[in-house]
């Protein structure tokens, strides 16, 4: 499981470090992609493995489009972590989410996923949030 929050920032490559404690959990090897809500998604191997079938089920008995697949799969980078605990987010990924190098990105933890964000971005989903969360 993934949890808390963590300011860090993009370097000059596109890369950010993660916490210690995400290093350990994540893996060697994760997948990143296309967040809802205007994020990088980032998920273990089995997480993503889980994910990706259960869509190609759904696309079978059309629960979702081809489409929704296509879109879905051509966003996904297999991403290695480096001996400094970073990883590099792919310049479509950081478009999605109106990152750029060398910003400050938030990193949290979202039970069974990673997700980085543009900080006024998150400030804004994490207000929905706890507006749901308080009624």
């Amino acid at each position: 499981m993934f949890v808390g929050v963590y300011e860090r920032q993009l370097d000059e490559r596109g890369r950010v470090a993660l916490p210690p404690s995400f290093r350990s959990t994540i893996g060697e090897q994760c997948y990143l992609t296309y967040g809802e809500d205007g994020c990088v998604r980032m998920m273990s191997v089995d997480v993503f493995q889980a994910e990706a079938q259960d869509m190609i089920d759904k696309v079978r008995t059309g629960e979702i489009s081809r489409a929704k697949q296509r879109v879905f799969a051509s966003s996904v980078v297999m991403a290695g972590i480096d001996k400094q605990g970073r990883i590099l987010v792919d310049q479509r990924l950081r478009s999605h989410a109106g990152v750029e190098l060398h910003t400050p990105v938030t990193v949290l933890g979202a039970l069974d996923r990673i997700e980085i964000w543009e900080p006024g971005r998150y400030e804004q989903q994490e207000a929905i949030g706890l507006e749901e969360m308080n009624q």
